[in-house]
């Protein structure tokens, strides 16, 4: 699957600023109304060292933070995060980060 501009500004982005041990980022766009090919809807999934003091409220807001220049425009319209510290991943034995599925796209665009 070829990735996109802006999913690549995002991982660039948290890459330099959080050094993650794993990192997916998920373009869940087609999932919603909007048109083909959009960069509106990502899904994070991270686990980084600097997550391990911080609460997970705390993980998600840095993750925010990061991306603030993205979510605020208007370029981000929807963005879901799954954070783990190392110690939470490592000791699931490493297995990629599941979580709930995305809920379908309720409309938008006025709809």
């Amino acid at each position: 699957m070829t990735t996109g501009p802006i999913e690549n500004e995002i991982k660039e982005l948290l890459n330099k600023e959080l050094n993650p041990i794993n990192l997916e980022i998920i373009n869940e766009s087609y999932m919603h109304n909007v048109p083909k090919g959009s960069e509106s809807h990502f899904k994070v999934k991270i686990v980084s060292e600097k997550f391990e003091t911080l609460s997970m409220i705390e993980q998600h807001r840095l993750v925010n933070e990061i991306l603030k220049n993205y979510i605020g425009n208007g370029k981000i319209h929807a963005l879901s995060i799954t954070s783990r510290t190392p110690t939470q991943w490592k000791k699931n034995n490493q297995p990629p980060i599941v979580d709930d599925k995305s809920p379908s796209c309720k409309g938008g665009f006025g709809k």
